[in-house]
């Protein structure tokens, strides 16, 4: 079986979770006792946060490119950055790791919605994620997308939650219904779907929260690992 690196901590909440429905996979696909063969690597988040909100990406993307040098020299054939907003450094990891391809979580996103016959699709994460082009343009120009996101006071509401609760294990039954409630105004913009594109949002919403299909990056993003490890 290949090795896969995952590189998280970003938050650890989202990385048990990609741990535990990687290994899931490899389980139900091949039977028995097996499992995936990975390497794991986490960052301190506390650090990464703060150089987020300082708006520090050369550091962050120094940083978790040497992170990724660390795993390819270690033996990973591929790397999967187990979080979303940290894609907006991808291609400093690409270019410290050119010998180890990024699995990239926007690519698996994308096609997942557009394998669901979505075209229109709204964006949940944080606000470097909602605002920033990173995501947003990758999707658009690689997928054919349009994406729309939440207003101002929304995109608050959601990035707030994200930092003051999901990632310190909190899930709050006012907040999910705040998500809902955002996930509603997105449908009635004319979304066909909604992303949760930040690695946590799944821990507290899921299908029976929307009217529309929600597309857990997460599950997409280790589903998209398991057929990497399965076809090798």
């Amino acid at each position: 079986m290949r090795t896969l690196g995952l590189l998280g901590g970003m938050s650890w909440e989202s990385s048990v979770e990609y741990y535990r429905l990687i290994n899931r996979g490899v389980r139900d696909r091949m039977g028995g006792l097996h499992s995936a063969r990975t390497l794991m690597l986490s960052v301190d988040f506390a650090e990464v946060a703060r150089l987020q909100h300082a708006g520090d990406w050369p550091a962050l993307g120094a940083m978790l490119a040497a992170e990724a040098r660390r795993l390819a020299d270690g033996g990973a054939g591929t790397i999967v950055l187990c979080t979303n907003t940290m894609h907006e450094v991808a291609a400093a990891i690409e270019a410290a790791a050119p010998d180890v391809p990024l699995l990239h979580i926007a690519d698996a996103t994308g096609t997942a919605v557009r394998a669901a016959g979505c075209r229109r699709v709204g964006l949940l994460g944080t606000a470097f994620t909602m605002e920033r082009d990173f995501y947003r343009g990758r999707l658009a120009e690689r997928h054919g997308l349009d994406v729309i996101v939440p207003d101002a006071d929304d995109r608050a509401e959601v990035h707030r939650i994200i930092y003051d609760e999901l990632v310190r294990s909190e899930i709050r039954d006012a907040s999910r219904d705040v998500y809902r409630g955002v996930i509603e105004r997105l449908a009635a913009a004319g979304a066909e779907g909604v992303i949760l594109g930040c690695t946590e949002i799944g821990l507290l919403v899921g299908p029976g929260d929307s009217a529309v299909p929600l597309f857990n990056t997460t599950a997409i993003h280790a589903g998209a690992a398991v057929d990497w490890l399965m076809a090798g």
